[in-house]
């Protein structure tokens, strides 16, 4: 490589933006961007690995040691700037949780004495307080610091007037606090709180460092607000006018007025609670998605970060200031921290875990969503689903909490949940609160999507029926009743076909031929019968098999459970399509094999036979088609679309399923016409040996179009919902 040492560290920061950016797949490779000689390779090393190293643990599950770097760069381990990149790692692993100095040195025991000399004695000292005279009417910088938000000894949050663009923001105020406001600033995102930007500046009277993190600011109050305007109407009626008087009450004590002719606010109004807390929890979710995707987590979901607008659009704050406050509530010598208790209620099983065990993994996105849960859960119920001791302390207290969450949630709570929320809304949140993170959802866009099927009444009630309802009853018959669907009409059909065949052809035939004719049909259907069954069972063993696994507790990756819902929603046609094929197949080889047997053939015969087959291939066609497909989506397909991840991809097989409906619906209007029209093959003094089956094919074709008709608006509808309630883009 012959660029300047300068050119290639300015192009690998700018491929890891495009990397968080999602325009790379992956973090971009340093060996791409070393120089060819022995000079300056060293020092680019060195620049390259810091910015990676940098990059990396500021993102979840991209972390990088310096013991990796050095594996696949051996040369690594004598650069100047070794030692320091080392202590680098352990100030970023100390981040996250207490680290061990004598365990850290000895993975690099060639530096283990500077290490000790930086690190050893007590945990990293606990941010300094505010100085005296942080109030309102006080100018800081650039912004009048107007109302105070609230706040600690350590840090406050005021509404302030920023001169420079005239406008109200948020200002966080603290001393000596440190955190990730890069990666903050580049999160816009509708549902999470912009973080403009931070300023390093000495406080006036006193000399000491402060840090101005100043970002959007929303007059609607957090969930607190709500949670505390519920225990102050314990007799009123929950909906979403709650959550609008919770706002309407906060903005009133900032003096603001609240917005009229709000679609949002009229929306929310309009809603249950249990479909106000499925809406607030999507637009949050939708938040977490984002955040993932650009490798940021929260790390301190609860209520106090749950702001709103004046509309009631909830956004999340403190994104990514979680790792910062981490050890904020760090049990031990040092206390449950100014956070205490109430900080450590709503963390995950594994953050608990990783409070009193350092070898404990990481807490991930799971973590967040284990977070969520509980904070929607305190809404909708209006406590927390654990008894967490107020005045509880050190480790004994977060041994306690983690082993009570482990138990899962217990019946106590689980009778706490309003009479009206939906079998869907108490299924997601008892996802989301799986002790295990490998069993919750796996994202904040498979919790989004789930938490779109809750708002929508028809939707939630496919994917989770009342428990004695008959589709939910019908969920364990899968084969039978695809065996029914498919038999009964191919055995109609089965009928007409034998009585025209025998009163236009086997009658007519010489009792050899008969003889013959019964040789053949043996043969055709000791080969054709069994071939369908085999095929349909073949092609319809995703969706019976998973589904019934499923219910049994197996587990399917996102990507086996999007195939067999693709597959799913197939079922129908692939149960008409092969029948159909059989039966076209069959009118045609049926009578060339009666011929190759050297029978005598009656006049026309080849056209009775084979417009006879295509009238009960139309039958094979029409009519299994819906009563397959309604039961699928009622009862196969929500089981799939509740246990994986939803997105474009299913909403686009549902509208294509939909559009495709239309042409079975007129397959069974055709029926009985092709019935009639296939008579004008017979000779008038035949007619009469007929009438009888095209009677029963043209009432039966009637009544059938009828309940077919009927079907297919089921299907319509239940499709519809199903679109309704999946997003058309990504979460």
């Amino acid at each position: 490589m012959s660029e300047l040492p300068a050119q290639a560290l300015a192009r690998f920061s700018a491929d890891w933006e495009s990397t968080l950016r999602g325009e790379r797949g992956e973090p971009p490779r340093l060996a791409g961007y070393l120089p060819d000689g022995d000079t300056v390779r060293l020092a680019v090393l060195t620049d390259l690995v810091r910015v990676d190293m940098r990059r990396r643990w500021l993102r979840a599950g991209l972390e990088k040691r310096i013991a990796e770097y050095r594996a696949e760069f051996p040369e690594f381990g004598d650069s100047p700037d070794f030692a320091d990149l080392v202590c680098e790692e352990y100030v970023a692993r100390s981040r996250f949780r207490p680290l061990d100095v004598d365990s850290f040195t000895a993975e690099y025991p060639e530096v283990a004495g500077e290490i000790r000399r930086r690190f050893t004695g007590a945990a990293p000292p606990p941010a300094p307080p505010l100085p005296d005279g942080i109030e309102i009417g006080r100018r800081l910088d650039d912004f009048d610091l107007l109302t105070d938000l609230g706040g600690g000894e350590r840090g406050r949050m005021f509404l302030a007037r920023q001169r420079s663009m005239q406008r109200l923001v948020a200002v966080r105020v603290e001393a000596g606090a440190d955190s990730d406001t890069e990666t903050v600033a580049q999160l816009d995102h509708q549902h999470i709180v912009r973080v403009f930007d931070q300023r390093l500046i000495a406080d006036g009277s006193t000399g000491k460092p402060l840090r101005l993190l100043y970002m959007q600011y929303l007059p609607g109050g957090t969930v607190d607000g709500v949670l505390a305007q519920a225990r102050a109407e314990p007799g009123a009626v929950a909906d979403g006018g709650l959550l609008l008087r919770a706002i309407d009450a906060a903005m009133e004590a900032k003096g603001e007025s609240r917005p009229s002719g709000s679609r949002v606010r009229s929306d929310i109004a309009g809603l249950s609670w249990p479909e106000t807390v499925a809406w607030v929890g999507r637009r949050l979710a939708g938040a977490l998605e984002y955040g993932q995707q650009h490798g940021v987590l929260h790390h301190d979901i609860r209520p106090a970060n749950v702001l709103f607008t004046a509309e009631g659009v909830p956004k999340l704050a403190d994104f990514a200031l979680g790792p910062g406050y981490w050890n904020n509530g760090l049990p031990g010598s040092r206390g449950l921290g100014a956070n205490g208790t109430e900080a450590l209620r709503y963390r995950s099983p594994e953050a608990l875990a990783a409070l009193l065990d350092p070898a404990a993994p990481i807490p991930d996105t799971r973590g967040d969503i284990y977070s969520l849960g509980l904070v929607l859960w305190e809404m909708l119920t209006g406590a927390l689903p654990f008894e967490d001791e107020d005045d509880a302390a050190g480790d004994e207290a977060v041994a306690a909490m983690l082993a009570r969450r482990i138990a899962g949630v217990p019946e106590a709570a689980l009778t706490a949940l309003p009479a009206d929320t939906p079998a869907a809304l108490r299924r997601v949140l008892l996802e989301c609160l799986r002790p295990d993170p490998a069993r919750r959802w796996q994202s904040g866009g498979q919790l989004a999507g789930q938490l779109d099927l809750c708002l929508d009444a028809r939707a939630r009630d496919l994917v989770d029926p009342p428990r004695r309802s008959p589709w939910a009853r019908l969920r364990g018959w899968p084969v039978p009743i695809a065996v029914l669907c498919v038999g009964l009409p191919n055995a109609l059909a089965s009928w007409y076909n034998i009585r025209i065949n025998k009163s236009l052809i086997v009658d007519e035939m010489s009792v050899l031929d008969q003889h013959r004719f019964g040789q053949v049909a043996l043969v055709n259907n000791a080969i054709t019968f069994p071939l369908a069954a085999v095929l349909l069972l073949w092609l319809a063993r995703r969706p019976l098999t998973v589904s019934y696994r499923l219910a049994h507790g197996h587990e399917y990756t996102p990507a086996q459970l999007a195939r067999a819902r693709a597959d799913t929603l197939l079922m129908g046609e692939r149960a008409v399509w092969i029948p159909f094929a059989m039966w076209m197949i069959a009118g045609i080889v049926w009578p060339l094999a009666l011929e190759g047997a050297g029978a005598d053939l009656p006049h026309n015969a080849f056209w009775h036979f084979l417009t006879a087959q295509v009238v009960c291939a139309l039958i094979a066609l029409a009519y299994p088609f819906f009563p397959i497909m309604v039961y699928s989506v009622r009862s196969l397909y929500p089981q799939l679309l509740a246990r994986g991840s939803v997105g474009p991809a299913d909403r686009r097989q549902l509208s294509a399923l939909a559009r495709r409906s239309n042409l079975y619906l007129a397959a069974a209007a055709s029926v009985p016409l092709l019935g009639v029209a296939s008579m004008t093959f017979v000779s008038t003094a035949d007619l009469w040996l007929v009438i009888v089956p095209l009677r029963w094919l043209s009432v039966g074709g009637v009544l059938a179009f009828v309940l077919t008709y009927r079907l297919s608006r089921l299907l319509e509808d239940d499709l519809r919902a199903l679109v309704r309630a999946i997003p058309e883009g990504g979460h």
